[in-house]
């Protein structure tokens, strides 16, 4: 399962723990998705998952955090505690649940990041503008050099505050879509 000393630390301790880092592209990642995607498949199959590897990991020839994220799209219908429940008992560790979505990381233990670590976003199925944002800088290498541009720039400012990285990329990543959306 996971350790719950994780869960009695700060916010600022755990961004301390995990910083934001970026590092060259590993072609590992493609493999390490689509083992956890198996995975995932498997142990949510009752509920025909529509699984997908997204983020910086499944765009070739730029840095990303060295975090495998990956999309799983269920059924509007589903009751979101029995997702939660199954994928707890599998080591994820539930960070946040809206109505619509729910976040799960898996590698993160008290003496920081594990060999393999994934944020798992499960969201309704539809809900997937990760895929167009995906797609659209795997197609336009231009775009997501640009993008790697601006992760990179916002590093040394953000490097201990994940919240802050990611809202600062918002704009740019709207933009893409946007684009994405009018092909």
């Amino acid at each position: 399962m996971h350790d719950n000393r994780l869960q009695d630390m700060t916010l600022a301790e755990l961004w301390g723990l995990f910083p934001v880092v970026l590092t060259p592209h590993n072609p590992r990642w493609i493999f390490l998705a689509e083992e956890e995607i198996r995975l995932l498949t498997d142990i949510l199959s009752e509920y025909d998952p529509i699984i997908n590897h997204i983020g910086s990991t499944a765009i070739p020839d730029i840095q990303a955090k060295p975090i495998v994220d990956i999309l799983v799209e269920i059924s509007p219908g589903t009751e979101w505690q029995s997702i939660i429940e199954i994928l707890e008992r599998n080591g994820y560790i539930c960070m946040s649940e809206s109505h619509t979505r729910i976040s799960f990381n898996k590698g993160y233990t008290p003496a920081g990041y594990a060999d393999k670590v994934f944020h798992i976003h499960v969201h309704r199925t539809g809900d997937n503008d990760e895929i167009l944002f995906r797609d659209y800088l795997i197609a336009h290498p231009e775009s997501a050099k640009e993008y790697e541009t601006l992760k990179r720039s916002l590093l040394p400012k953000y490097r201990s505050n994940r919240d802050r990285y990611t809202e600062a990329k918002t704009t740019f990543v709207k933009k893409i879509v946007e684009l994405a959306k009018a092909n």
